[in-house]
């Protein structure tokens, strides 16, 4: 019975460590615990988020100086989430699939 309890409580820890952490909730504790995140990201993150609650991951990415697309989605893999969402790579903009789409035509040429 001793060992059942155990067991069952190193779980629950093990699914404790591994929740997601919402940036909006989170602590400085909680943010320094995610991998990619120390002190310094941190105090610049709850900053921001004293001036308003981050809306979404491009919002995050926008007022956070350090934060692009690729350092979101390692932050998110680390649990991280913006209003519990974890971060969705954005559609390439307008300009970029015109240029790219423009590309094989012209080496057709």
């Amino acid at each position: 019975m001793f060992k059942k309890t155990i067991a069952s409580l190193l779980a629950l820890l093990a699914a404790a460590s591994f929740a997601a952490v919402d940036i909006n909730k989170a602590t400085v504790a909680d943010l320094d615990s995610i991998k990619g995140i120390g002190p310094s990201t941190s105090a610049r993150m709850l900053d921001q988020r004293k001036t308003a609650p981050f809306k979404d991951w491009a919002d995050l990415i926008q007022r956070v100086p350090g934060i692009g697309d690729k350092r979101a989605a390692k932050l998110s893999a680390q649990g991280l989430t913006v209003n519990g969402d974890a971060f969705k790579p954005a559609d390439k903009p307008a300009a970029e699939k015109k240029a790219a789409d423009k590309k094989p035509a012209a080496a057709a040429k």
